[in-house]
């Protein structure tokens, strides 16, 4: 995100707009991507809300959040798009309190990478999961991305 020592993350967090919602979706390729028509978006708070759930040494993904909200919305799917952008505005908008912070860095991109639109960005998420005993993984030559190595045996269940 841009100049985000200018914004109120903390406003946006709580901006549910229209949400929680679900739209059908009538594209054929997204639907078959997707697995469904029923569409949900869920408000930013409620990223917020989960995201604090996971416990200290434990981590989940963007597309485990939307698979659980999906799940108990009664939606095929949540919306990708806006999981994104609400995953960073809940990690902004926790390092503008004082108070009631969200553990933002146990949440992981897909496959276990790295988010660089964290506040600090790679650096930063890598240290503090590295405190809770992650190992962290460096990948590729060119375009270099960094993963949890086998997130997969600490991936926190939300159902």
């Amino acid at each position: 995100m841009a100049n985000e020592d200018t914004k109120d993350f903390n406003a946006m967090l709580n901006d549910s707009k229209d949400m929680p919602k679900i739209q059908i979706i009538t594209d054929k390729k997204s639907i078959e991507r997707y697995g469904g028509e029923r569409m949900y978006f869920a408000p930013p708070i409620d990223y917020d809300q989960v995201m604090k759930l996971i416990p200290y040494g434990k981590v989940i993904t963007v597309g485990e959040i939307r698979k659980y909200f999906a799940k108990i919305s009664g939606a095929d799917f949540t919306e990708p798009i806006t999981a994104g952008i609400f995953v960073s505005i809940a990690a902004w908008a926790s390092e503008q309190r004082n108070e009631d912070k969200t553990s933002y860095w146990r949440t992981l991109k897909a496959q276990g990478e790295l988010n660089p639109k964290y506040p600090g960005g790679i650096e930063a998420q890598k240290v503090k999961l590295e405190a809770e005993g992650h190992t962290i993984i460096q990948r590729g030559r060119t375009n270099i991305k960094y993963f949890v190595k086998d997130y997969q045996n600490t991936l926190y269940n939300l159902s």
